[in-house]
């Protein structure tokens, strides 16, 4: 399970969909992908970093619950330099790289990781957390509830709770790109949902619920204390680094939703995709990034 990742139809994050039938995804076979998307969408995360600063100004530990590689876990170090960060999730490969990138950004003196898988809490910490930042990853964990009480376990009196999940799609087009029929972005949106709905139901131990996370805090005895949105606007032309995010992310969605698309929204993808097609998202000059995050956020009663 990881954090860094975008790419989700609910809002960036998360490359999901490794084939329209498979909804099981191996998120250490994706580093080089959660990477990227996560360095590319460090702005937000930035902003909403420093939010948290202004309700929580000087935490002790911080737990960053499905962390993935570890680039929102270093931020948060970076943001909170009095802090020490550890970093948790269910994949080795993805834990080693965000020690590896601790090391390198000078942050590992304050820098640990523990491998557990979120619908068994965070494991063994040595002491509770007053900052939780989960990311995008309790929607891969079958029991959300149940998972969010294993977080709230963990937090000292007082401790928060920043949960993202949600926010708007992410859109990289304009609705009509000149080929095929317009909307395209919308269609693959629809069909990705469907998909989402089957992965969740497929999850092991999986409780349908509805997504009203501010409720879902207060269920598990916390206090929602905020909600806010931070926005990701990277406008045409884009930098080189967003434009191969762009094409990794519509590869992605063009070969893991493929039988569930209309076949000329397919072929559409396929030109948009084609390195020699003008036409394609290798050379268009009105590629952009936009899209809309949402944290919400809960404090345990002292």
């Amino acid at each position: 399970m990881a954090s860094d990742h975008h790419e989700h139809a609910h809002g960036p994050a998360r490359p999901h969909g490794h084939g329209h039938g498979d909804t099981h995804m191996d998120f250490a076979q994706m580093l080089p992908l959660l990477v990227q998307e996560a360095e590319l969408f460090t702005p937000a995360y930035a902003e909403a970093a420093e939010w948290l600063r202004e309700q929580r100004p000087e935490p002790g530990l911080i737990v960053d619950a499905g962390s993935g590689p570890g680039v929102i876990s270093c931020l948060l170090a970076e943001k909170f330099p009095g802090a020490r960060v550890v970093a948790v999730d269910g994949a080795e490969p993805l834990l080693a790289e965000a020690r590896t990138r601790a090391e390198r950004l000078g942050v590992a003196d304050r820098f640990g990781t523990i491998e557990a898988e979120l619908s068994e809490g965070v494991g063994d910490l040595e002491y509770p957390a007053d900052l939780l930042w989960a990311s995008r990853s309790l929607h891969h964990v079958g029991d959300q509830r149940a998972a969010l009480a294993g977080f709230v376990r963990s937090l000292a009196p007082g401790g928060m709770l920043a949960l993202l999940e949600g926010g708007l799609p992410t859109r990289f087009l304009p609705r009509d790109t000149g080929i095929g029929r317009p909307g395209l972005e919308a269609r693959i949106d629809a069909v990705h949902d469907e998909w989402f709905t089957r992965m969740r139901a497929e999850l092991p131990g999986s409780v349908a619920e509805t997504e009203d996370w501010p409720a879902l805090l207060g269920a598990v005895g916390l206090r929602h204390t905020a909600t806010r949105t931070f926005l990701l606007d990277l406008p045409a032309p884009v930098s080189d680094e967003a434009r191969a995010f762009v094409v990794t992310a519509l590869t992605r969605r063009r070969d893991g939703l493929a039988e569930a698309l209309d076949p000329d929204d397919l072929a559409t993808l396929d030109r948009l995709l084609d390195p020699e097609d003008k036409a394609s998202v290798h050379h268009r000059s009105d590629v952009f990034l936009l899209t809309a995050m949402t944290v919400y956020v809960g404090v345990r009663p002292e």
